[in-house]
C-alpha cells in the first residue's frame, strides 16, 4: 500500500482532504469542543503515515499543492474586514493597541519559556511566532534560524487550542464586547481561531481576521528584537 500511494503524485492531497472530511464529520456527530476537524484530521494524517510508515518527507511533498492555498486563503480574510470597514475607522487606536498588547505579550512570553528551560537559539526562534498565521510564522521563523516546519506544527497547535477554548475563556472572564473577542482571539490564534470568532458573529469575525493581519505583521518586526536582546 505505501508503494501504491508513493507512486501516485495527488496521494498526500486526497488523504489531507479525505483526513479533514472525516474530521468534520465526526466533530458534525459528536458535537463536542474538543473534536475539531483540523485536530481529528491532523491525528488521521499522522496515525495513516505511521500505519504505513510512509517518511514524512514523502507525505509533505504531496501534499504540497495545498500550501499553496495558505496564502490566498489568508488573503480572503479581508472580505469581512471590508464588511466593517466603519467600525475598523471608529476604534482604530482600541483595536492597534489590543493586537500590540497581544503581540507583547505571546513574544515575552515565548522569551521567558525559552530562558526557563534554556532552549536554544533555534529552538526559541522556532517558537516566537507561535500565534501568526502559518504563511506568515514559518517564514519569521525561517529569517531568525529557526525551523520552519515545526514553527508550522506550533501555530496549527496553538490555533487550534484558541478555537476550543475561546468562547470557553470569553465566557470565563467576562468579555462581551464583540470587538474585544475578536482582537483576542485573532491576535491569539491567528486563521484557525478566527474560523470560532466567525461562528461567535460577524463583528468578532471581521474583528479577528483584521487582527490575522496586523499580529503578522508587527510580528514580523518585533520578533528579531526579542531573538536579538534574548536568545
Amino acid at each position: 500500500m505505501a508503494e501504491i500511494l508513493s507512486s501516485s503524485a495527488a496521494w498526500g492531497v486526497v488523504l489531507t482532504i479525505g483526513a479533514f472530511g472525516l474530521g468534520t464529520l465526526i466533530g458534525r456527530k459528536a458535537g463536542k469542543a474538543w473534536c475539531d476537524p483540523l485536530l481529528l484530521g491532523s491525528l488521521f494524517v499522522i496515525l495513516v503515515l505511521s500505519l504505513l510508515e510512509i517518511p514524512f518527507s514523502e507525505y509533505k511533498a504531496s501534499a504540497s499543492p495545498l500550501s499553496y492555498l495558505l496564502l490566498p486563503a489568508t488573503v480572503s480574510l479581508a472580505i469581512p474586514l471590508y464588511e466593517k470597514w466603519e467600525l475598523l475607522k471608529r476604534d482604530l487606536t482600541a483595536i492597534l493597541a489590543g493586537v500590540l498588547s497581544g503581540v507583547l505579550t505571546s513574544l515575552c512570553s515565548i522569551t521567558a519559556l525559552a530562558l526557563l528551560l534554556r532552549l536554544d537559539t533555534v529552538q526559541a526562534a522556532t517558537l516566537l511566532p507561535k500565534s501568526v498565521t502559518t504563511a506568515i510564522g514559518m517564514d519569521i521563523a525561517d529569517t531568525l534560524g529557526g525551523i520552519p516546519s515545526l514553527a508550522g506544527a506550533v501555530i496549527i497547535l496553538t490555533g487550534i487550542t484558541g478555537n476550543l477554548t475561546a468562547q470557553w475563556l470569553c465566557k470565563a472572564w467576562k468579555i462581551t464586547d464583540p470587538l474585544a473577542k475578536g482582537i483576542g482571539i485573532g491576535t491569539a490564534s491567528h486563521a484557525i481561531g478566527t474560523a470560532k470568532a466567525l461562528e461567535m458573529g460577524r463583528v468578532e469575525g471581521a474583528m479577528s481576521s483584521l487582527a490575522v493581519a496586523l499580529a503578522g505583521v508587527i510580528t514580523a518586526f518585533l520578533a528579531p528584537v526579542f531573538a536579538d536582546l534574548w536568545l
